[in-house]
């Protein structure tokens, strides 16, 4: 650097340091919109992104691979490159150079200019750093083996992915449905007969944890082999749970309800449509009970058919009338057909209100458009009172007749008035 350099340095330093900015609190009150910024930020990830759950550790499963969060990978996908006797060189050795040279530049490069073009081995270096550190990330998420996914996320999922289990291992022996009944093809069992796991005899004398037991441990005696890792098996922790889910499935005592998802948006005065709304609720909150093979009150909601005519005290819903049973037992009310339904938790408003609007508007299987009844009506009596009235009506009824009124301001100071029009629309179920 020459002197006339060194001099304009100076002089803008002077001038810098007399205009100043001082610690406090200009420096510090900076510091801390940052850090406020930084403290939202991660509160906003941890409420609405939050963390991954994984499942419980088990030891017998094998097929779990530890690894560091991402902001490491690059650490440890370096030590590949040093196996064996030389690892200490990836573990101690070059990050410890790495970390004395960050506490040396100081005094290495004591040079005023600061401009990267102006430090041109600094600014390589540490631009090799950087690529060096994205590219052994990069690669070591490309090379680590994928996580086990875990088995079901909700109950839903657990029961399904337990039926698939029981259908690849199980079933053979107990049947499809768990029905039992006598063995076929299976050697060392060929003939035997097993009683049913999906009966009221095994489940109200069999808790979760002993049917867990049974299949994690096997029955040796009776010739059923042990399913679980640490036994020999080849089921981890989270499958015997699905298993175990599949089976109690099957207990008529248990009532499982979906977790509600958000109702289809309806817009003011909309008739809602059997297939797109009132279906996908019922099986939501009702198929639970009231299903083929498990339908109290003989009441099923598996099709429209079954929601208008099923039931010991069919119909329970009858077009247009709000007195109907099932809109009656969803207002929590306890009559000759049965109690507040469901059960345990009351239906969302919004969701009453899309069985009622449905019940209400004749309750059919297909929504049909209404069509835009018009009234054309002309003024006589006034000079200048001659005038069309178009009025569109918006049925909520099957059977649409009645009165419109209509207030006329023609666009002449001596042409207003009320004309009253009865409307009677040409289709019965709009």
């Amino acid at each position: 650097m020459n002197d006339q350099d060194k001099q304009a340095i100076h002089e803008r330093y002077q001038e810098e340091k007399e205009h100043g900015v001082k610690f406090y609190p200009d420096i510090i009150y900076k510091d801390a919109i940052a850090s406020f910024a930084i403290f939202i930020l991660l509160v906003g990830l941890a409420v609405f992104v939050g963390v991954a759950k994984e499942p419980a550790a088990d030891p017998s499963d094998t097929s779990y691979v530890p690894r560091p969060e991402w902001y490491f990978l690059f650490l440890f996908e370096m030590l590949k490159f040093f196996p064996g006797q030389i690892e200490f060189v990836g573990t101690a050795i070059i990050p410890g150079i790495a970390i004395l040279l960050l506490f040396l530049l100081p005094l290495i490069d004591r040079r005023i200019k600061r401009h990267p073009r102006s430090r041109p081995v600094a600014t390589l270096t540490m631009s090799a750093v950087v690529v060096g550190i994205v590219a052994l990330t990069i690669r070591a998420v490309i090379t680590t083996p994928a996580q086990p996914e875990t088995v079901g996320a909700t109950h839903k999922e657990q029961v399904a992915a337990g039926q698939k289990l029981f259908e690849e291992q199980c079933a053979k022996c107990h049947g499809q449905t768990g029905e039992g009944g006598e063995v076929k093809d299976v050697e060392g069992l060929t003939g035997t007969f097993l009683n049913a796991i999906n009966s009221d005899d095994y489940l109200f004398t069999r808790t979760d944890e002993t049917t867990y037991n049974v299949v994690d441990y096997g029955q040796p005696g009776l010739g059923m082999p042990a399913f679980g890792l640490a036994n020999g098996g080849q089921f981890n922790n989270q499958q015997i749970n699905a298993v175990v889910a599949f089976v109690r499935s099957w207990d008529s005592r248990i009532v499982v309800e979906e977790e509600a998802g958000p109702a289809a948006a309806l817009a003011p005065g909309e008739i809602p449509d059997y297939e797109k709304h009132v279906a996908p609720l019922l099986k939501r909150r009702c198929s639970a009970c009231h299903r083929e093979g498990v339908a109290k009150n003989n009441y099923v909601v598996s099709s429209y058919q079954g929601v208008m005519t099923s039931g010991d005290h069919a119909p329970d819903v009858v077009g247009g009338d709000l007195n109907s049973n099932l809109i009656l037992m969803i207002n929590r009310q306890k009559i000759e057909a049965g109690g507040p339904m469901p059960p345990t938790k009351a239906l969302a408003p919004q969701e009453m209100d899309i069985i009622t609007r449905w019940v209400q508007a004749g309750a059919l299987p297909v929504r049909a458009e209404t069509p835009a009844l018009t009234a054309t009506v002309t003024l006589t009596g006034t000079p200048r009172a001659t005038g069309t009235v178009t009025s569109t009506i918006t049925p909520g009824t099957p059977h649409v007749t009645g009165t419109v009124t209509s207030t006329v301001t023609p666009g002449t100071p001596h042409a207003t008035g009320t004309v009253t029009s009865t409307v009677v629309p040409g289709t019965p179920k709009p």
